[in-house]
């Protein structure tokens, strides 16, 4: 090889390690990006077991224990409202509506949450009437960000409206 072969042979030899090094370091760049993406934060806890995490851990625990009790008093109520969710949906594709059955159906699946409802909500008031007056207070306030009774987040703003 004579001299301008090297030269060519050595400008190409670089040119191609800078589009290898350019494409390692676009991949590089977007594996690291999207794995930061994929870290969201942590999901909010609005479930109503949660309410009580800003008492006492023991506090906690007696709340824990009286929604476990609710909900174990009332699986029959549970399971009775999930068949009747599949008889509407069973009535609902039916060939022939039968408005009559369809009407019963809501109105046991209706019953039995109901019914459910009550024994945690119980639970939750006869939880609460042990509380002090402070706890309470703080029982409330995180009532209205988790389970049934939060509050829904305010819409956002829109600019130049009145």
């Amino acid at each position: 090889m004579n001299g301008r072969g090297w030269k060519f042979f050595l400008i190409g030899s670089l040119i191609l390690n800078a589009f290898l090094l350019g494409g390692i370091a676009g991949g590089a760049y977007q594996w690291f990006s999207t794995q930061r993406a994929q870290e969201s934060p942590r999901a909010p806890h609005v479930a109503l077991r949660f309410a009580a995490e800003g008492l006492a851990p023991e506090r906690q625990q007696q709340f824990l224990a009286a929604i476990r009790e609710a909900r174990r008093d009332g699986r029959e109520y549970a399971r009775a409202a999930r068949e009747a969710r599949r008889a509407v949906l069973d009535l609902l594709a039916a060939p022939q509506l039968d408005r009559a059955a369809l009407d019963a159906a809501l109105a046991r699946t209706r019953e039995a949450d109901m019914a459910l409802r009550t024994r945690v909500e119980r639970a939750v008031a006869d939880f609460a009437a042990t509380l002090s007056p402070e706890e309470r207070m703080t029982f409330a306030a995180a009532l209205r960000q988790r389970g049934q009774w939060r509050e829904p987040a305010a819409p956002p703003q829109r600019q130049g409206r009145p």
